[in-house]
């Protein structure tokens, strides 16, 4: 099941997205977005060993993969809907429309020593 966050919208047109940080379980620390990639292309393909990241789907769709060693999950987000990635959780998301765009809070500030990116070494990791 996937979470929502409230869209707001009125006569002048648009949406309003607020991002609520009491509702974190941690205090973000760097906050980035990914958008413009291209239909069916694919982004992630790591791990954190540390970092918890809050990604939100702020417009088109959104395929997240999530494995944490024992079991693999795939969500569907469309706009407004987001989901908690936590750190040794492999995750991928694959840009469904062409026209997709998100948000990502992280618990941690950018450190690549932070990054898993051997799916052998995380599943070797995961399960000393």
């Amino acid at each position: 099941m996937n979470n929502k966050i409230k869209i707001f919208t009125d006569e002048r047109g648009g949406n309003l997205i607020p991002f609520e940080f009491k509702n974190l379980p941690f205090e973000p620390k760097r906050l980035f977005t990914v958008s413009n990639v291209p239909k069916n292309n694919v982004r992630g393909n790591h791990a954190h060993f540390n970092t918890q990241q809050f990604l939100i789907c702020i417009f088109g769709k959104i395929l997240v993969g999530l494995d944490d060693g024992k079991t693999k999950y795939e969500t569907i987000l469309s706009e407004g809907e987001f989901v908690l990635i936590k750190n040794l959780v492999w995750d991928y998301q694959k840009f469904l429309t062409g026209n997709d765009y998100i948000v990502v809070m992280c618990s941690t500030e950018y450190d690549i020593k932070d990054y898993i990116f051997d799916y052998n070494y995380f599943i070797s990791y995961i399960n000393k």
